[in-house]
């Protein structure tokens, strides 16, 4: 998301919270969580709604400067929000095609 979509997203979320949340974290608890906060009182659904957004662009942008938190931010239960989108970052990228040691290569089939 660019500086546009978060000004969007900012607009949205100032119309009705639950929205704004949903567009970052999903449909998961922190939904649950900010539409209960909503009905209960427009402004807790707000400052809930704002602080998953903060939390979700400060973790992009720590991912993008390669540095990535070391805890999780309390109250936030996304795993997406947690890490601003950009996955755990753990996963190997796939190997190239072909042969790869280890035992006789399997034929290929065109």
């Amino acid at each position: 998301m660019g500086a546009a979509s978060a000004v969007i997203l900012v607009l949205i979320t100032i119309l009705f919270p639950p929205v704004g949340v949903f567009m970052v974290a999903g449909c998961g608890a922190d939904l649950c969580v900010n539409i209960c906060l909503t009905l209960l009182g427009y402004l807790p659904g707000h400052i809930h709604a704002f602080y998953i957004e903060y939390v979700y662009y400060d973790r992009r942008e720590q991912a993008r400067e390669g540095r990535f938190a070391a805890s999780r931010a309390p109250g936030v239960y996304s795993d997406r929000v947690q890490t601003g989108g950009q996955g755990y970052g753990t996963m190997n990228p796939a190997p190239p095609t072909g042969h790869h040691g280890g035992g006789p290569a399997a034929p290929a089939y065109n």
